[in-house]
């Protein structure tokens, strides 16, 4: 289980595979959200996770 999963540049498909199987175009690694401290919806998020 050494693959990682890869985002489509074009469409935004999400695969295994280093090409879209949707519409041939090349594959990246997505990156995570970047967290701030200074959030503007970090209040709301902690709030809908209590519920």
């Amino acid at each position: 289980m050494g693959k990682k999963i890869l985002k489509c540049i074009s469409c935004g498909e999400y695969t295994l595979q280093e090409t879209c199987p949707k519409c041939g175009e090349r594959t990246i690694k997505p990156s995570p959200a970047r967290y701030s401290p200074r959030d503007p919806y970090g209040k709301y998020r902690r709030l809908s996770k209590r519920n």
